[in-house]
């Protein structure tokens, strides 16, 4: 057998692994952080926050969930340094030990009933950790499985790993509603801890995974361009801010209407039109498989009608469908609130299946990593992480739900314009004359064929 053929065998076989060790991470690091998600509004109101007014509860345990998302840029601007100067396989590795750890601890912190103030102050801190972890896992995981796969299939290479989103959230909801079953008062006395708990089991399985794994193609060939930059979150915000900002508001688009399908449906349900839960956990569950299936067959159907518009095509869904979600929820029927949840799935998976390529294709190799997590984590505060609050603000201020489907629309709105400005950079080619910086841009193989 011929080295050529050896090593494309030995590549083939590296791309499988890197496509398993990279969704399997995402896996466990998204188990961790919606974890926190469901906790937030089922478990946390009543244990850290136990002598407030109900609203005031919910908006300061849906404010510690927010604290996850602040953190989020800040892990970005972090791995992103790391991943675009060491190689996107070991920042990777650091991440996945911030949120096992952070997760298993939170298991172990006491009630606010034995420890008063400090229950809460822990959970942010330990939140803060898991935040700042995701902030760095999400393109990194993305990059490892699609700078491993072909060209003609990176939409769906790097949808994969965004399916750990949905397969996290699947886990996480499973155990929890596994948990909740347990007689009396045992949820809520102990029975609550044991998912975090498990979170050390999968930072091992995680771990052991990962270490075999080689670094990118991509990345090797800008260490051997000697292309690599010294300061790269830097390099990027100088060179594509406006490719920041527009990844920024695709983001917006997607994930703020996927905080309002779950972590806010699920309090306002159990609040307003007593659905027990179990039963929304357990629909949070059905949720989170649909995105299992239906992340990686928008990836695939990208690679065929085009990434971007695809992307276009999930927001469009978004705004009209924000309407008719709010018109199903607001008729307190069990059934019509489960339906609304379920297929809300669909244009998030639209969007979620295409937003991983066109966020990477948005930057060059070498200033990737920081690129795509500044453009995808950023966001995450206006996003997912506020818009829980802004919600049940919302409702508050105007007494309708209708307001709801308005934040919809404003943010899809917002997302159809930077999709439409987006561009294509991972062809890029650029020069370093002499006597510039050595952080300018070089000419480097993977600019020429990402």
């Amino acid at each position: 057998m011929s080295s050529v053929n050896t090593n494309e065998i030995s590549d083939k076989k590296m791309a499988r692994r890197a496509l398993v060790g990279s969704t399997s991470g995402a896996i466990i690091e998204w188990y961790d952080f919606s974890l926190y998600a469901t906790a937030s509004a089922v478990i946390f109101p009543k244990l850290f926050f136990p002598n407030t007014d109900p609203f005031i509860a919910t908006i300061l345990s849906f404010a510690t969930f927010a604290t996850g998302f602040l953190a989020r840029p800040v892990g970005a601007i972090i791995f992103g340094h790391f991943g675009d100067r060491i190689g996107r396989k070991n920042a990777l590795i650091v991440t996945l030990w911030m949120m096992g750890l952070s997760s298993a601890a939170m298991g172990l912190i006491p009630s606010y009933d034995s420890i008063g103030i400090w229950a809460p102050i822990l959970l942010v801190l330990l939140r803060l950790i898991q935040g700042i972890g995701v902030g760095g896992e999400w393109a990194g995981s993305i990059l490892l499985s699609m700078e491993w796969g072909k060209k003609k299939q990176q939409g769906f290479m790097a949808s994969i790993p965004n399916a750990g989103v949905g397969a996290g959230m699947l886990l996480s909801s499973a155990v929890i509603g596994l948990c909740i079953t347990l007689g009396g008062d045992s949820f809520y006395t102990w029975g609550w801890r044991i998912p975090f708990l498990a979170s050390l089991l999968l930072l091992v399985a995680g771990l052991i995974i990962r270490s075999k794994i080689d670094e990118t193609p991509s990345f090797r060939k800008v260490q051997d361009g000697e292309a690599v930059s010294k300061l790269p979150v830097l390099d990027v915000m100088k060179k594509h801010p406006k490719q920041i900002l527009y990844s920024a508001l695709v983001k917006l688009a997607e994930h703020t209407p996927f905080a309002i399908y779950t972590t806010f449906l699920i309090n306002y349900s159990i609040n307003n039109y007593n659905v027990s839960s179990s039963y929304m956990v357990n629909t949070n569950t059905a949720a989170s498989f649909m995105l299992c299936i239906f992340i990686p067959l928008f990836g695939y159907l990208s690679d065929k009608v085009g990434i971007k518009r695809l992307s276009r095509m999930g927001i469009a869904a978004t705004l009209v469908w924000g309407f008719v979600f709010v018109g199903l929820v607001s008729t307190g029927v069990h059934a019509l609130i489960v339906t609304a949840m379920l297929i809300s799935m669909i244009p998030f998976c639209m969007q979620t299946g295409a937003l991983p390529a066109l966020a990477s294709q948005a930057f060059p190799a070498r200033l990737r990593y920081s690129g795509a997590s500044l453009g995808t984590q950023i966001p995450a505060i206006f996003a997912g992480g506020i818009a829980p609050m802004v919600c049940t603000y919302l409702i508050q201020a105007t007494g309708t739900i209708w307001s709801i489907g308005i934040y919809i629309a404003i943010v899809s709105v917002l997302g159809l314009i930077g999709t439409s400005k987006l561009k294509n950079l991972s062809e890029q080619e650029s020069t370093l004359s002499a006597g510039n910086e050595s952080s300018m841009i070089l000419k480097t193989p993977e600019d020429v064929k990402a």
